[in-house]
C-alpha cells in the first residue's frame, strides 16, 4: 500500500517578495540622497566647537584661489553687493551662509560682511552673516 502525500513540495522560486524589497531599497536611497546637500565648490572649511545653525536664504562661496560665488555662480568682487541685494530682495530678515575656505585671508571675508551691511542700511533691512565651520 503506498502512502501519498497530499501537498505536493513546488520547486518554483517565487520573485514577487525579491523585487519589493529591490523597489524598497531604491526608494530608500533615493530619499536619502536627496537629504544630503552636497557643496558643489570643494572648500576645506575652518573647524570650530560651536554648533549654531540657521536657516540659509543665499550661500556665498570664497575658494582657496580667492573668487566669490553666489549659489555657484561666479561673482566678481566689484558686482557682489549688487548680486546679493538681488538674491536678498524678497526677504526682510536673510541669512547669508558664508562658505570661506580657511586658507582665505580675512579680508576677503570682511568684503562680504560689508556688502550685506550695505545692503541692510539702503534697505533698512536686518539680514545677517553666518561664518560655516566644520566640527572639530
Amino acid at each position: 500500500m503506498a502512502i501519498r502525500r497530499r501537498s505536493k513540495r513546488l520547486v518554483e522560486f517565487n520573485m514577487a517578495s525579491m523585487s519589493d524589497l529591490v523597489f524598497l531599497l531604491l526608494i530608500f536611497f533615493m530619499i536619502t540622497s536627496t537629504l544630503i546637500s552636497p557643496n558643489a565648490i570643494k572648500l576645506l572649511l575652518p573647524g570650530s566647537s560651536s554648533k549654531t545653525m540657521a536657516k540659509q536664504n543665499v550661500t556665498v562661496y570664497i575658494n582657496e584661489e580667492f573668487k566669490y560665488f553666489l549659489d555657484e555662480t561666479e561673482v566678481m568682487e566689484t558686482n557682489l553687493q549688487p548680486v546679493l541685494a538681488q538674491a536678498l530682495q524678497s526677504f526682510d530678515q536673510g541669512t547669508v551662509v558664508l562658505r570661506s575656505d580657511k586658507t582665505v585671508p580675512v579680508q576677503y571675508v570682511v568684503n562680504v560682511i560689508d556688502a550685506v551691511n550695505r545692503i541692510n542700511e539702503g534697505k533698512q533691512s536686518k539680514h545677517k552673516v553666518i561664518l560655516a565651520t566644520q566640527p572639530k
